[in-house]
């Protein structure tokens, strides 16, 4: 098969495989990079939506996973037999949560304030978490690890306890990438309504937070 040059492929990637447009990423293809950068800006928005840290902008988280996902793209190696996607996945989850223990510590803030919020803050099948993947590559001390997740324990009942039924059911719902306009057509409300009962949770996850911490 002949060598297809980058000029001839030009911006045509949408039929190859990522581990393919990594290649010319790496080669200097700057729309290959672009297309990357695209593709997977939803996966770095969903893990960002699973974060929540008390004065954290959510749009510096993503940009820390869009920093995350460009170290994929510059350091993956097609030897180790991983597929781009995992790889990114990690690269993205590493580059948030180092950018989160580094604001802990310029506060003076403990670890344990922030919470990786995700679906299982309810009741589903898994109760497996992002966090936990994380702390798996990230926590060296196991006493971090059960901190951490005691005190995510700890904030899920508050948020059974605490949110009116609108409110768990708008926040589920934007935990899962939906739109407010999807929301509020499942639910049958105003987009203005669903917008109210999200901040509401908001500030009653903080209340929860910050009781918990002064009472740590």
């Amino acid at each position: 098969m002949a060598q297809i040059s980058l000029a001839e492929l030009g911006p045509g990637f949408r039929g190859m495989g990522d581990e393919e447009v990594v290649k010319y990423a790496k080669a200097g293809h700057s729309q290959a990079t672009e297309h990357l950068l695209s593709k997977y800006r939803v996966i770095v928005e969903g893990k960002a939506r699973c974060y929540f840290l008390i004065g954290q902008d959510a749009e510096d988280i993503i940009q820390e996973g869009m920093i995350g996902l460009f170290k994929a793209i510059r350091d993956f190696r097609t030897d180790k037999l991983l597929p781009f996607r995992a790889f990114a996945e990690l690269c993205i989850s590493r580059q948030i949560f180092t950018a989160i223990k580094a604001a802990t510590r310029q506060k003076h803030i403990p670890l344990n304030q922030y919470v990786s919020l995700y679906t299982n803050v309810f009741d589903t099948d898994s109760d497996r978490t992002l966090l936990d993947t994380i702390a798996e590559h990230e926590i060296a001390d196991p006493e971090e690890v059960i901190i951490t997740q005691e005190f995510s324990d700890d904030l899920r009942e508050h948020i059974r306890h605490d949110l009116s039924d609108l409110e768990s059911a708008v926040l589920r719902s934007h935990l899962e990438g939906k739109s407010y306009q999807e929301i509020a057509g499942e639910l049958r409300r105003r987009v203005k309504s669903v917008d109210n009962a999200l901040q509401r949770a908001k500030r009653k996850i903080a209340r929860s937070l910050r009781r918990m911490m002064t009472a740590a």
